[in-house]
C-alpha cells in the first residue's frame, strides 16, 4: 500500500506583514501568500493568482525569522495541511 504524506511546498510573496503574537512559550505569525500559476486556454495563457493564508508558530527564543515577513518578500514555505474542527 502507498504511503500519503501530508505534506506541501508553495513559493510566493508575502501579501502584507505578519500579524504576530506572543504567547507564554511560542509566538505565531499570521500572513498571506500570494502565488499565481499559469493557465493555457489553447493559444491563450494567462496568469492566475491566489492568496492563502499561512500561520507559523515558533518558540519564543527562535523568532527572528518573524522578522523577515514583510509585504512583497518572496518566501518559499514548507509546511503540512492541519484541519481545523468547528
Amino acid at each position: 500500500m502507498k504511503k500519503i504524506e501530508n505534506n506541501f511546498v508553495v513559493t510566493g510573496f508575502v501579501g502584507k506583514d505578519a500579524e504576530i503574537r506572543q504567547f507564554t512559550n511560542a509566538s505565531v505569525a499570521r500572513f498571506p501568500l500570494a502565488v499565481s500559476r499559469l493557465e493555457n486556454n489553447g493559444e491563450e495563457s494567462k496568469r492566475v493568482s491566489a492568496f492563502m493564508n499561512f500561520e507559523a508558530w515558533r518558540k519564543n527564543e527562535n523568532t527572528g525569522s518573524f522578522d523577515q515577513l514583510t509585504k512583497g518578500t518572496m518566501l518559499t514555505v514548507e509546511g503540512y495541511f492541519k484541519p481545523e474542527e468547528w
